[in-house]
């Protein structure tokens, strides 16, 4: 199927929605039941930095059972920069999902998270505990992320922290000259194909669907996104003794962007934690869609019988 074939098969999937969150900044959001027929429970998606609908192809399938509502970050896929452009931390994403939650009418729900989601999913659950019903966290830690990447490589906290927290300076420095090439870069099946082999992310089972959620996220400025990635690396761990709600944190083995032995001690914190490891990299919700979507969905079951019983 062709990129704009793929594309196209989704996009009758989507609907957008402008946003306003509490200091005026105009959201992109979006939602998977444009027309409002799924009758599944509502999730509220904190996707990962930068990215969009594209990169959870199980929630864009028709019958996938479960509504999602979510919104594209501050000066990326259609959302305003901020006036004042250091508001862009987690904290402004909290006020950003919870203006998104209004809009929808969801006073409460459960919240799924996607790498620097986590962080928005966790710090919301312990500002505003009432709107949270569970978390089901995807190749994410809650808080301190920048210090558990390179996992794989068994890079010390601290080391991680000072090499990834300064390549992002430097990205953010030289973006400016680097976002022409990388928005004219050609995106499609042999890129996603070459990056399948690098070890960054593995072999994708929609590729062309694949190309199209990379071909979204370079749309973004690189001084941008980097811009917006020094700014959550300021954000702290996440005191997780708060947390009372259920909660599942899904790794992948070889994700360099979020170590999972930092995510198997973040559920063995929780009270009701549980933690599950498939063999995949950061990007696990689209090399294994079918599998992490069955996790949320038995992770919706237990939310509600836990809420029953």
């Amino acid at each position: 199927m062709p990129i704009s074939a793929a594309r196209a098969a989704t996009a009758t999937a989507l609907s957008f929605h402008d946003v306003l969150s509490d200091d005026g900044t105009r959201l992109r959001a979006w939602t998977n039941d444009p027309d409002g027929l799924i009758e599944g429970p509502t999730v509220v998606l904190c996707n990962g930095l930068g990215t969009s609908p594209w990169t959870w192809p199980a929630l864009l399938r028709p019958g996938c059972g479960v509504r999602v509502v979510s919104w594209n970050h501050r000066g990326t896929g259609g959302s305003e920069r901020p006036r004042d452009p250091d508001r862009v931390g987690i904290e402004e994403f909290v006020e950003d999902g919870l203006s998104v939650m209004d809009h929808f009418g969801i006073d409460r729900a459960v919240l799924m998270g996607w790498s620097m989601g986590v962080n928005t999913m966790f710090e919301l659950a312990v500002e505003h505990p009432h709107r949270v019903a569970g978390l089901f966290a995807v190749a994410g830690v809650p808080g301190d992320t920048f210090s558990t990447m390179l996992g794989p490589l068994r890079v010390p906290r601290f080391a991680a922290r000072a090499l990834t927290v300064n390549l992002s300076r430097v990205m953010k420095l030289t973006g400016k000259a680097l976002t022409p090439i990388a928005s004219r870069l050609p995106v499609g099946t042999r890129t996603v194909a070459v990056l399948s082999h690098t070890g960054f992310m593995f072999s994708m089972p929609d590729p062309e669907l694949t190309a199209v959620a990379i071909g979204e996220f370079l749309k973004t400025p690189v001084d941008w996104y980097f811009h917006l990635a020094l700014r959550t690396s300021e954000h702290g761990r996440v005191s997780l003794s708060r947390i009372t709600v259920p909660v599942e944190l899904v790794g992948g083995t070889y994700d360099i962007l979020s170590g999972t032995r930092h995510m198997m001690t973040a559920a063995e914190k929780v009270q009701d934690g549980t933690y599950v490891e498939l063999r995949g990299s950061h990007f696990i919700q689209m090399e294994q869609p079918e599998r992490v979507h069955q996790l949320l969905l038995d992770f919706l079951a237990r939310v509600e019988q836990e809420r029953v019983a």
